[in-house]
């Protein structure tokens, strides 16, 4: 039947899934919202502050592979980055002392901070994003 409209459901699925598309690229490419746990930056972050990871800001990482395939930047020391601890769990923590694709990673609160002193220094591919903003 030439001529016919597909059916209502067929136009309106296709911008549905670009947008899901397009969500899940700025998801996994370029920010993500993250939730903090744990007082390891206090004053800074509270338990449950919003941070802003801007997924983007040292290059671009194939999610679930730690590795960038490009990269336009480093963390420079007092960066607060997102990264996988070598028990591969998610932490926020402040960058310091980069060198030779290594960082050592430091929690504001020195007192309750696992970090860097008990697992030492941190692959850069590690880094998931740079955190740019606090809710």
């Amino acid at each position: 039947m030439e001529g016919m409209d597909p059916p209502a459901n067929q136009k309106v699925l296709k911008p549905v899934l670009l947008a899901f598309i397009a969500v899940l690229f700025f998801k996994l490419f370029v920010a993500d919202l993250m939730i903090t746990q744990g007082r390891s930056m206090l004053p800074t972050l509270q338990p449950g502050s919003v941070l802003v990871v801007n997924k983007a800001a040292y290059g671009f990482r194939v999610p679930l592979l730690d590795v960038y395939l490009l990269r336009w930047s480093v963390p420079r020391s007092g960066d607060m980055v997102v990264f996988y601890t070598p028990l591969g769990e998610r932490a926020v923590k402040r960058c310091f002392y980069v060198n030779e694709g290594a960082f050592f990673a430091r929690g504001d609160n020195d007192l309750e901070s696992f970090d860097s002193r008990s697992y030492g220094l941190i692959p850069v591919d590690h880094i998931l994003g740079k955190v740019v903003a606090v809710k």
